[in-house]
């Protein structure tokens, strides 16, 4: 049976953060949130984890977002959606092909949610090792992010198209889709708009 070193060496991190964020105005995963910027929050969720690795996956405003990922830490590792313009499924199908060979589950986290809580991170991780295809947090019955997604998923994932993300194979998944209780709304939480930047 593996240990749970060696799961933390095959799981690894994606920080989606290809967006042009129209609704915001452009430049989001830079601005100041907190006192640092937006995107350092979900890196530093993303480096709690038990993870060996950390991509964040960028798109529109490729080189600025790529600064300010390496700001944060210069090991991160960087993966180009070029046809970001299609929507998160673009993202994401380019982050899961990036990932490093041997990685058998994957963290996908959202590039513009500040507070994910992340004492729900090993838990995550935890019901992947049991066996289920995928995990999900959920917060008074509502289901948010980071999701994880196991290797026998990733395949699903190469078929995404457009502007959804991960939905529609954690739909397919049913009860086999781990829902794991978060301590708090953070799961929730994204900035849309520069007002949101003040809660």
């Amino acid at each position: 049976m593996a240990t749970g070193a060696d799961f933390t060496e095959s799981f690894a991190a994606l920080v989606l953060a290809a967006g042009s964020a129209s609704r915001f105005g452009g430049g989001k995963l830079t601005a100041d949130y907190a006192g640092r910027p937006l995107l350092h929050h979900a890196l530093a969720a993303a480096r709690a984890a038990p993870v060996a690795s950390v991509t964040v996956v960028t798109g529109s405003d490729a080189e600025a977002v790529a600064a300010c990922a390496r700001a944060f830490d210069p090991a991160i590792r960087l993966a180009h959606a070029a046809d970001h313009a299609e929507g998160m499924a673009a993202s994401l199908r380019a982050g899961i092909a990036s990932l490093p060979d041997g990685t058998t589950a994957a963290f996908v986290f959202l590039g513009d949610m500040p507070r994910v809580p992340h004492a729900v991170l090993e838990p995550l991780a935890a019901a992947v090792r049991a066996g289920a295809p995928a995990a999900a947090p959920v917060f008074q019955g509502r289901r948010g992010n980071p999701v994880v997604l196991a290797k026998a998923v990733f395949a699903a994932v190469s078929a995404l198209e457009g502007d959804v993300g991960a939905r529609p194979i954690l739909q397919r998944l049913g009860a086999r889709l781990a829902l794991v209780e978060a301590p708090d709304d953070g799961i929730l939480f994204d900035v849309d708009e520069p007002g949101d930047l003040a809660r």
